[in-house]
């Protein structure tokens, strides 16, 4: 890969990753609920499903799941419910007190590693990172040696980014009004993502 095609992937790459949307808005609940520190675990699952879908769509996993209508319109249901499900549960939690409690680790990274892999954003990205910037006449897997590195320290950087500013609101208005309907929003985020992803599944014909 030259140097202008790394630096037009990389521009990509910030807009793709800092453009708001459910991982951004995990990222934010959890910086708000569980502070910097431990919502690391969620971006470390985020960045868990950008590596497997990069691999993947070196491998044309992604291309043949797209291929298959049926195949991908019963992923994106599924996944518009999840996030739906999350909306509609983060909107009946919004006005309870925040607990000083612990979550476990593992729930944090297997939470943010759910919602990273049904994005509605994921698929269409990792697709058209592929389609414009791999060259076909060179080994994808020599250009992977400089566009994985490149797309998880991007990647990094953006949800370490709204993970801090999720800490930082969670700190000024913990037991505020305001942390109640900034919770809301971000929980109608959710649901709109969800309805949003399922209006947008093709329309399966009976063969």
């Amino acid at each position: 890969m030259s140097v202008e095609a790394w630096i037009i992937f990389a521009t990509f790459w910030v807009v793709f990753v800092t453009t708001p949307g459910p991982n951004a808005v995990n990222c934010i609940q959890n910086g708000m609920t569980y502070g910097f520190k431990y919502s690391l675990w969620g971006v470390a699952g985020i960045l868990t499903q950008a590596l497997a879908f990069l691999l993947l769509s070196a491998a044309g996993v992604t291309a043949l799941l797209v291929a298959s209508p049926s195949a991908f319109a019963i992923a994106k249901w599924i996944g518009a419910g999840f996030l739906i499900w999350l909306g509609v549960r983060g909107w009946m939690n919004a006005s309870k007190p925040v607990k000083a409690v612990e979550k476990p680790l593992q729930q944090i990274y297997l939470h943010a590693l759910a919602v990273a892999t049904i994005n509605p954003k994921s698929v269409a990205g990792y697709l058209a990172a592929f389609s414009q910037f791999v060259d076909p006449d060179v080994p994808i897997w020599t250009q992977m040696s400089v566009i994985v590195p490149t797309a998880l320290t991007i990647t990094a950087l953006s949800y370490c980014g709204f993970t801090a500013l999720g800490a930082g609101l969670g700190r000024t208005a913990l037991k505020a009004v305001l942390n109640v309907w900034l919770r809301r929003v971000l929980a109608l985020c959710f649901v709109i993502y969800g309805v949003l992803l399922g209006i947008s599944a093709p329309q399966v014909r009976p063969g």
